[in-house]
């Protein structure tokens, strides 16, 4: 016999939450693209500006050099890095490359992926907008990567920000994001200890 479809409940007035201010939060996860190549993506929870990189290994090693770029090239300061249970993001080298940054590594609760959905949604896009454009064996992919990266923070309209572009919603709040030496000022590193893969995280 056929089952009766369930009625699916709509939450009305429902609202995606957005940080406070710019360089808050920054989202980060990994998606496999093809063997031996990996997209690492953040996005900043406020004004969804993303950065990308490829990397032939889902490893610390990526992760350090991933971090590297994401540092430069994030237009603000960043006080949080916010990571599903992947073992690449708890690897000592990584967590003490945030500590010497003076930013926070808070990863998300185990299963609760749902807290990482921002990253996840953006990974999704680059799937099915940029990847079906190009040859993975393209030599110039990753230029072809940055010039898409561009695009999704400089262009292209989201309707999560009324139609706006990321750097519209940047501009409007990056004059109360704090710089790198104010957040430094404040990082206590005593509290932010390296954090075993099994533990369970509280709020902050």
């Amino acid at each position: 016999m056929n089952r009766l479809k369930r009625q699916r409940l709509m939450r009305k007035g429902r609202k995606r939450y957005s940080g406070p201010i710019p360089g808050d939060r920054v989202h980060m996860d990994v998606c496999k693209i093809a063997p031996r190549l990996y997209q690492y993506t953040a996005i900043d929870d406020r004004s969804r500006c993303q950065v990308i990189g490829l990397f032939r290994s889902r490893s610390a090693k990526s992760t350090l050099a991933f971090l590297d770029q994401l540092v430069e090239e994030m237009p603000v300061s960043i006080q949080r890095i916010q990571t599903d249970r992947g073992q690449e993001f708890f690897a000592y080298a990584v967590q003490d490359r945030l500590r010497s940054w003076s930013i926070k590594f808070r990863p998300i609760p185990p299963r609760s992926p749902h807290l990482n959905a921002k990253v996840e949604r953006v990974q999704r896009t680059a799937l099915d907008e940029f990847w079906p454009t190009v040859n993975i064996m393209d030599p110039e992919l990753e230029v072809r990567l940055a010039e898409w990266q561009h695009f999704y923070n400089w262009e292209r309209p989201h309707d999560s920000l009324s139609g706006l572009a990321p750097i519209d919603r940047l501009c409007d709040r990056t004059t109360l994001a704090p710089t790198g030496e104010e957040i430094a000022a404040t990082y206590d590193q005593d509290r932010e200890l390296i954090l075993p893969r099994d533990y369970w995280p509280s709020s902050g």
